[in-house]
């Protein structure tokens, strides 16, 4: 049995792709995408002629409209080949405006119903930040299911907890490259791997937090630079997986345990934060606030690119 096979029996595997092509090897439950992934997607000769075909399809249609036809028709062909749900991301730029973000999601999900997808086949995926958890809070409450991204602090993970999210996506290798960054020369890589590796030991603690007070939100380890972090992880509920891993994970045989789910002994109290807390306590963590900072832009950058995409072919 192959580690892929492994990891399937204690989590649920996720393809963290907008290469849809690619999706069927793998066999996995759901599928994420984010700006970057379908920006990624597009830049290809086998996705070109779906950017075209959906810019022509809405001539008329403002530049917002037609990205999230665009994002859509992505997660539609996602949906071909997975038997569970997306995650179609909004737009970073608004990741600081919770009006704004409800609206994008709320015709993210109604696009998706006008295709015939049940709403529950879709997360829409939203920045962490404090504005995008009370975005969710909105989406939540009316039934529409939401995938909080960009995580990196503890704080993040117990206000969208409080938020009723239906999952989250904490970031294990941007985790693990801030702090081999910030130790520079003084970095012991076998020492800080596995359960060892700090964001292995963020989203573990997320997770059995979370187990340990009856927390109905959904933990999906997410951003993963090697297969070690990814099987020091098994057992969260989900594991999102870029292409590349997924290949490692199948060619490598060598047997591995759960790693979570086990011992909970550990109690930790529940805590709770308003949002002069958390803004305090996401500030108080140089990590997660320039880890949090730079996802929104490196996102924003790759979705000014798709717009000018568009743009280029709306001009032909």
């Amino acid at each position: 049995m192959n580690q892929l096979q492994q990891l399937k029996q204690h989590s649920t595997v996720v393809a963290d792709t907008g290469d849809f092509l690619q999706l069927a090897r793998f066999a996995p439950q759901d599928a994420t995408t984010n700006p970057s992934l379908i920006l990624k997607a597009v830049l290809q000769p086998d996705y070109a002629p779906l950017l075209e075909s959906t810019v022509a399809a809405h001539p008329g249609a403002s530049l917002d409209d037609i990205v999230d036809q665009v994002l859509v028709r992505f997660g539609l062909e996602i949906l071909k080949v997975v038997p569970g749900r997306v995650s179609t991301e909004v737009d970073a730029r608004l990741s600081f405006d919770r009006a704004a973000t409800v609206a994008r999601g709320r015709r993210l999900i109604a696009l998706y119903e006008a295709a015939g997808i049940d709403r529950e086949r879709v997360l829409i995926k939203v920045a962490a930040t404090w504005e995008g958890i009370q975005a969710a809070r909105e989406l939540e409450a009316d039934g529409i299911f939401c995938n909080l991204t960009l995580l990196f602090a503890f704080c993040q993970a117990v206000a969208c907890a409080d938020a009723k999210v239906r999952l989250i996506s904490p970031f294990v290798g941007r985790i693990y490259d801030w702090h081999k960054k910030s130790q520079g020369s003084a970095w012991d890589e076998a020492a800080r791997s596995l359960s060892n590796d700090p964001g292995v030991q963020s989203v573990t603690r997320i997770f059995n937090y979370y187990k340990q007070h009856g927390i109905a939100t959904q933990v999906m380890g997410a951003s993963f630079r090697n297969v070690g972090q990814i099987t020091a992880l098994s057992g969260c509920d989900l594991l999102t997986i870029s292409p590349d891993l997924l290949a490692k994970l199948e060619a490598l045989d060598a047997p591995f345990e759960r790693a979570l789910g086990g011992d909970l002994s550990a109690a930790q109290p529940a805590v709770t934060y308003d949002e002069a807390a958390f803004r305090y306590a996401l500030n108080d963590d140089a990590m997660a606030t320039e880890k949090l900072a730079e996802g929104i832009r490196g996102f924003a950058v790759d979705a000014g690119k798709l717009d000018a995409m568009i743009e280029k072919l709306r001009s032909h």
